[in-house]
């Protein structure tokens, strides 16, 4: 099999914000480690905002650092091995979240490729399939990556804290874009999202605004799940907004946080502990050291879902 060798350094490197507090200290950090870096600002919609980076773009792949994101410089020192199988992949590779100590792919460094994105149609674009309503992850060519290369930074106001944790909160309880009966819940949930759902609901009050991310999720998993909202709103910024200005922002964050998070454990038997600020940082530091990077090109390889773990789950002690 050919081996196509691509220094990551002669890719495009797109740097996507859009209402970020920080994206303007973000793009002069960046623009000074990565001088050929071209961005993209405020275009509204997921899609439409992938759509302007590919344009942009000279290269047939590009790199892609969203607006609350701080790579790891030394990424682009490395090389990609691209082959007739993953040679029009498009790879996102993990971040750490800043609030809870998360090491997935939410937030990530992705490199894409022109066609991949100007072809998509997802999001407020999308083609209607439940899929691609709300992600782009989905597609058999988009490849989750096992390595860390980066930090997403989504705390630096409480509304940025709250819709990154809302966020969360609606697409990990979901399968596949597509909101789970009650009844089927425990069966059909994916075991690692209900690990990492677990995570947002109590981790993170170690941080500046970390309660608000805390209760974001809450609040997202609770309105999709046990309400009927329209949980497809959640790729909208602007209806978002609005949540967060009628039904959220003028709450006292304890008692909210408290009383969602009784009502997930009571209705749906998801495990949720209201840990402290030195319970946090506990959690997170013994977390961290479960991660070790391997080959860049290395997949991620999500645990072996089966019947009997996902029970363990709601049924341990």
């Amino acid at each position: 099999m050919v081996i196509n060798v691509v220094n990551i350094s002669d890719l495009d490197c797109i740097y996507l914000s859009y209402d970020e507090p920080q994206k303007e200290n973000f793009w002069l950090e960046i623009k000074n480690k990565i001088p050929w870096a071209k961005r993209v600002d405020g275009v509204k919609g997921s899609d439409t905002a992938h759509k302007a980076a590919a344009k942009l773009s000279e290269t047939d792949r590009f790199i892609l650092i969203d607006g609350d994101n701080i790579p790891d410089f030394e990424f682009f020192n490395l090389q990609l091995k691209l082959d007739e199988i993953n040679n029009d992949f498009v790879f996102r590779w993990k971040a750490r979240n800043i609030i809870n100590g998360l090491i997935y792919g939410n937030g990530g460094i992705s490199c894409w490729t022109k066609e991949f994105v100007l072809n998509m149609r997802t999001h407020e674009n999308s083609d209607g399939k439940d899929e691609n309503d709300i992600e782009y992850c989905f597609h058999p060519k988009y490849l989750a990556m096992h390595n860390c290369y980066s930090t997403t930074y989504i705390n630096y106001t409480p509304f940025q804290a709250w819709r990154a944790g809302f966020r969360e909160g609606v697409k990990l309880c979901l399968n596949k874009g597509k909101k789970i009966p009650l009844l089927n819940f425990e069966d059909e949930i994916n075991l690692t999202n209900l690990e990492y759902l677990s995570i947002w609901h109590s981790v993170g009050l170690d941080i500046i605004n970390g309660e608000w991310a805390i209760l974001g999720a809450r609040q997202g998993t609770y309105m999709t799940l046990l309400t009927d909202w329209n949980y497809k709103e959640v790729q909208s910024f602007d209806l978002l907004m609005k949540i967060w200005e009628t039904h959220t922002k003028n709450k006292d964050n304890t008692t909210e946080r408290i009383r969602l998070g009784e009502i997930l454990k009571n209705r749906l038997g998801l495990k949720i502990a209201d840990l402290d600020s030195e319970q946090s940082k506990f959690f997170k530091y013994f977390y961290s050291k479960q991660h070790k990077n391997l080959d860049i090109m290395a997949a991620y390889t999500e645990k072996n879902q089966n019947e009997k773990q996902t029970s363990n789950y709601f049924n341990s002690k």
